[in-house]
């Protein structure tokens, strides 16, 4: 992996790698001349027992631009300037410009309930320069670097003594928020262990000291035995349709073996999860041929300096749909109360999905 860290004109850091050397005489755009001076703040929910982050300043975000604007496509001249440089490169990150998080975050307002400054990055990360693509059709090495990627930002941004738990993932279509189209994702570096990822925790710590091995290790094991909802296994990953399936056509991929964080994966685990990856997302297109919706979400450890033997990483893939002419979003008992409903097995689902041949190349 080739890496160049560079300077934006608004004080915003750009990282770029490639599979290959970098042109050392690239410079970083921007949109933007002056920094933002971003100041989020996080409030007490006394009833649910989390915070909420507050970052009012997003409302002057980009928000559906204009088709021939696209901030994420490399520039190409002084006229029309973006947040990523042309170039020989394969992955780009950097700042968010309208970070919900920050590690310049400061004094928060007094209420009558308890509040804290927002410390926390986000990250945008730019998969490919190619703004037509999509994470599904890069080639496995290019997926491979992405995970390398992912990896590096975990281990930089866990090592500083503010941040506790890192997430990238990425939403992809309308139905699911998108309001840029280039293939990209984020990064966000949180200051607690988020409240999904933390009740994930707790059950994957009293799953480990009851049985000396993670639930995640025997979900996985259990799913290669079965085989009814697999989608890809291969030598060090697996991609299946959960037995405990919350969403249509959701999907897990993970590598079988338990690893705590993205940093923590051998150059095989990466080659095998690019091959698991690309298999599930070229499925998903192939199903409903079209560009299918989708939030994933890579889960991980705590970035505490402890030890977490009852971690293991992995991907979860949230679609939408519920069938292929009808929309599913979350309903009132699922948003109020935090109890999925589903109308749809997930072994019928699984089998959907397994009826697609695709060829995910190299």
């Amino acid at each position: 992996m080739h890496r160049t860290v560079l300077q934006k004109p608004d004080g915003r850091t750009l990282r770029l790698y490639s599979r290959r050397p970098i042109d050392p005489s690239l410079t970083a755009p921007s949109p933007f001349a002056e920094p933002l001076g971003a100041n989020p703040h996080m409030r007490w929910h006394p009833l649910r027992g989390e915070w909420i982050t507050y970052a009012a300043y997003r409302q002057g975000r980009t928000f559906l631009p204009p088709p021939e604007y696209n901030p994420l496509a490399p520039m190409r001249d002084a006229a029309h300037p973006t947040e990523v440089p042309a170039g020989d490169w394969d992955v780009a990150v950097f700042d968010n410009r309208f970070p919900s998080l920050s590690l310049q975050a400061h004094e928060p307002p007094g209420l009558h309930v308890p509040t804290l400054p927002s410390i926390g990055q986000c990250e945008v990360v730019v998969f490919a320069q190619d703004a037509s693509s999509a994470l599904g059709r890069l080639p496995l090495s290019h997926i491979e670097l992405l995970l390398q990627v992912w990896g590096e930002r975990t281990r930089e941004l866990g090592a500083l003594e503010q941040i506790q738990y890192v997430l990238p993932f990425e939403n992809r279509g309308a139905e699911v928020g998108v309001t840029l189209h280039h293939p990209h994702g984020q990064i966000y570096a949180y200051p607690v262990v988020p409240p999904v990822p933390a009740r994930m925790q707790l059950q994957a710590e009293h799953y480990h000291a009851e049985r000396g091995r993670g639930p995640l290790q025997d979900l996985v094991r259990s799913e290669l035995q079965d085989g009814a909802r697999l989608l890809h296994q291969g030598p060090h990953a697996v991609a299946f349709v959960p037995v405990c399936a919350r969403y249509p056509y959701e999907v897990w991929v993970a590598p079988i073996e338990p690893v705590p964080r993205l940093d923590a994966l051998s150059d095989a685990q990466r080659e095998d999860l690019a091959r698991a990856l690309k298999t599930v997302l070229m499925k998903y297109d192939g199903l409903w041929q079209r560009p299918f919706p989708y939030l994933m979400a890579w889960y991980q450890a705590p970035t505490d300096g402890q030890p977490h033997p009852e971690a293991h990483v992995h991907a979860e893939f949230y679609p939408p749909y519920r069938t292929p002419d009808r929309l599913k979003y979350l309903a009132g008992t699922e948003l109020a109360a935090g109890f999925f409903a589903m109308d749809a097995l997930p072994e019928e689902k699984a089998r959907e999905l397994q009826a697609v041949q695709v060829d995910i190349g190299g």
